[in-house]
């Protein structure tokens, strides 16, 4: 798809012509802040400069930690303890990178909702959904990793629990998983690997997230009509867009500032808010917590993956017909990883002709009750895997595929959908008449 006509950068002095001709990285930035950008964006298109600041913040703060901290089974615990109490600001510092996490994944989620919401996976934007989603298992691979390196109680048995998922494939799960535990158990290796990784992996996103901006910017921001640009003359492009700068980076600024004080207020007076009490505690491979909980953003799935028991019919009937090679601990586990490619799988599971939620009626509501569900399991996820915990998380478990498989595709066959606005600019009049016309 062609871009957006705009102005691009035309360099005028003697040395900008110099500097363009051999790297034109000047007319990449400025291309980059005056992008055209449709006009209607809401509050919701907020986040992507907040995931922005969150990957730096994580970046720089984690590379200053890295340069205090010691990945070694006897020293770990000891080396966060110093940079708690002797490293100058180093409680800051961990406690800004500690909650940036949270703030990153809060973040994401909206961020990933709001993509669902007015259907930005729809083409031509698949691949940027795509690099999407690559970025948000490799921002679960990050936090996991980073999550045992403190080497408390909950570190080391969250590491052990979720390692032993690998052990379930059937006939490489064993070698998979003393490959990433470099034994046969959680040690000095798997903190060693684990540090590696979790230092490496935030360029990784880095580079990723490179991509996906640029991806977007190739095919152009959705927009909460999902009504395209019109691109047949930069006149009427004008009419539907405006530059990035200054108005939509003036905007999300405002907002950055608003969520930077809640979340450094958070951090200065409840900094240890969303930590598990066990993680305080050393790391004793002989003491087994009551409840091994994750970290709050990876409830929901982990709720998913113990949702499928021995007794429930569909684990049941798969291990028959697999001839007992799909056991509950593997059904599991790819319920757990499925429940995220059902979501990768959006644009091609989606058969609606209209891009925006704002238009499909029937949409509308079976979209608040996965949101509710989404919060459900993040909720069950952090209980007592008793009744009625069971029965809620599996009930959930299976609304979350019901409706990337069944209820997604259906609608798109009998929803009637709304009227959509012609332009852009017809569905920014409406919202913001001009008094003088």
């Amino acid at each position: 798809m062609a871009g957006i006509p705009h102005d691009h950068y035309e360099p005028k002095t003697g040395i900008e012509k110099w500097i363009h001709k051999r790297l034109p990285i000047v007319g990449l930035a400025y291309d980059t802040l005056m992008i055209p950008t449709p006009k209607n964006l809401n509050w919701m298109w907020i986040w992507g400069i907040v995931l922005t600041v969150c990957l730096v913040m994580q970046i720089a703060t984690g590379i200053v930690l890295a340069m205090h901290y010691t990945p070694h089974v006897s020293l770990a615990f000891a080396s966060v303890e110093h940079i708690m109490r002797d490293v100058n600001g180093g409680h800051m510092l961990r406690y800004l990178h500690a909650n940036g996490a949270s703030l990153f994944f809060i973040a994401v989620y909206l961020h990933i909702f709001r993509g669902l919401y007015y259907g930005s996976y729809k083409a031509p934007r698949e691949i940027t959904w795509i690099i999407g989603m690559i970025i948000y298992l490799c921002m679960m691979g990050t936090a996991f990793m980073g999550y045992v390196l403190p080497w408390g109680q909950m570190s080391f048995w969250g590491a052990t629990v979720i390692t032993g998922l690998f052990g379930a494939i059937p006939g490489i799960g064993e070698s998979i998983q003393t490959w990433l535990l470099g034994g046969p158990a959680v040690d000095n290796a798997t903190l060693n690997r684990f540090f590696s990784l979790h230092y490496l992996l935030p360029f990784v996103i880095a580079a990723l997230v490179a991509i996906h901006i640029w991806a977007f910017h190739s095919t152009g921001n959705n927009n909460p009509t999902g009504v395209e640009v019109r691109r047949t003359s930069k006149a009427e492009a004008e009419k539907d867009t405006l530059p990035f700068w200054p108005y939509f980076v003036i905007k999300d600024l405002f907002a950055l500032a608003v969520i930077m004080v809640v979340f450094f207020a958070i951090v200065g007076f409840m900094p240890n808010y969303l930590g598990h009490p066990d993680n305080y505690l050393e790391a004793n491979p002989l003491a087994t917590p009551a409840h091994i909980v994750p970290e709050w953003y990876f409830l929901p799935f982990y709720a998913i993956l113990r949702a499928f028991t021995a007794d429930v019919w569909v684990v049941q009937l798969t291990s028959i017909v697999t001839f007992g090679i799909v056991d509950a601990k593997f059904f599991g586990v790819i319920a757990m990883f499925g429940a995220i490619a059902v979501m990768a799988l959006a644009p091609w599971l989606d058969t609606s002709s209209v891009r925006s939620g704002r238009y499909r009626p029937m949409f509308k509501g079976w979209f608040f009750l996965l949101c509710v569900d989404f919060m459900v399991l993040m909720w069950v996820g952090a209980r007592p895997t008793d009744f009625p915990y069971d029965w809620i998380s599996l009930i959930a478990s299976a609304y979350w595929f019901a409706y990337f498989l069944v209820i997604l595709p259906l609608l798109g066959v009998f929803e009637k959908p709304l009227p959509t606005p012609a332009t852009i600019e017809e569905d920014f009049k409406s919202h913001y008449a001009d008094p003088a016309e």
